[in-house]
């Protein structure tokens, strides 16, 4: 039975060195509790600068916000950056599966992401947030249905969904169309009720639920970073309730609250098929007569290059 690991930890806000570094030990440690997946939270890399306003209020937006905006845009990091070298080489080196949030940086927007390498250190999956949540939407652009993939990988079929997305009720039916039996969701959403939601999408999806959420508190960012919640070096900001869930919606693993945490759980994809003996949303307990999806993946872009053929003159 393959084994995973959430790890429940808060960026190193505004310094990717330094929070790579704290991934980096982080994976190491997971993978020597046997860890075959390991799933760290939602924009763990370039961090989460919760209590911000970016200067923004109707109708003006601040000189100050833009300063704030382009702190957080250079510690976002690109696909094609040394920072997914340097990830993709952890992966390598402790033959593991490593499902990260990060925040990317393409062109001038920043996406929140999930992505997937592979213990070969290949990024075999990418997804970006479909619909960042209420002031996440300044900061952060909208993914589009091309990035909604789920992963076929030895442990499993491995797909992600980040935070408030896991209210999206036809986006979860698309990872459940696709087969998806680790289901990761990174996020930041450290209420009681997330845990509610975790254990619904694992009775619903009959699914391994893996839900990772950052432990950060106001030491985790610098001296002059103002967060609306209160600037003692001790507050918390996010408290963590990470947790691992089964395909019948029992708790495997407890939720985590108020430190930084490793948790780890054996799974067996055999029971899958006992636990869908009497639901399967896309299956025996659909009614496509009635109900269907449709889902775009084509990827969205503002401008479409079209070019003559050079050979057709």
């Amino acid at each position: 039975m393959p084994r995973v690991a959430v790890v429940q930890a808060g960026s190193v806000l505004y310094d990717t060195g330094a929070t790579l570094a704290k991934l980096e030990r982080l994976a190491r440690d997971a993978a020597s509790q046997g860890a075959e997946l390991v799933l760290f939270p939602e924009a763990f890399v370039g961090g989460y600068p919760k209590g911000l306003d970016f200067g923004a209020r109707m109708g003006s937006r601040s000189d100050g916000g833009r300063d704030q905006f382009r702190r957080y845009y250079d510690s976002a990091i690109a696909l094609d950056g040394p920072e997914v070298e340097r990830i993709a080489a952890l992966a390598a080196k402790h033959k593991i599966h490593l499902v990260t949030g990060a925040i990317e940086r393409d062109g001038g927007t920043l996406y929140c992401a999930a992505l997937h390498f592979d213990p070969n250190g290949e990024l075999i999956g990418r997804r970006r947030k479909l619909m960042p949540t209420a002031m996440e939407r300044l900061v952060w652009g909208m993914g589009d249905g091309s990035t909604l993939s789920v992963t076929e990988t030895p442990l499993g079929r491995v797909g992600a969904v980040i935070c408030w997305e896991n209210y999206m009720p036809m986006l979860r039916m698309t990872m459940y169309a696709q087969g998806v039996q680790i289901y990761c969701a990174p996020t930041v959403d450290d209420r009681d009720g997330w845990q509610a939601t975790m254990r619904h999408i694992a009775l619903e999806g009959r699914c391994y639920v893996l839900s990772a959420v950052q432990y950060f508190t106001r030491a985790g960012a610098p001296a002059d970073y103002t967060p609306i919640q209160g600037n003692t070096p001790d507050r918390v900001l996010i408290r963590g309730g990470s947790a691992i869930y089964g395909p019948l919606g029992e708790e495997i693993t407890a939720p985590v609250y108020g430190r930084e945490a490793i948790l780890t759980a054996d799974i067996d994809l055999g029971i899958l098929a006992r636990a869908k003996y009497d639901l399967d949303v896309v299956g025996h307990y659909a009614r496509p007569d009635i109900f269907t999806l449709n889902v775009d993946r084509r990827p969205k872009l503002a401008a479409n290059m079209i070019w003559d053929d050079p050979a057709s003159e």
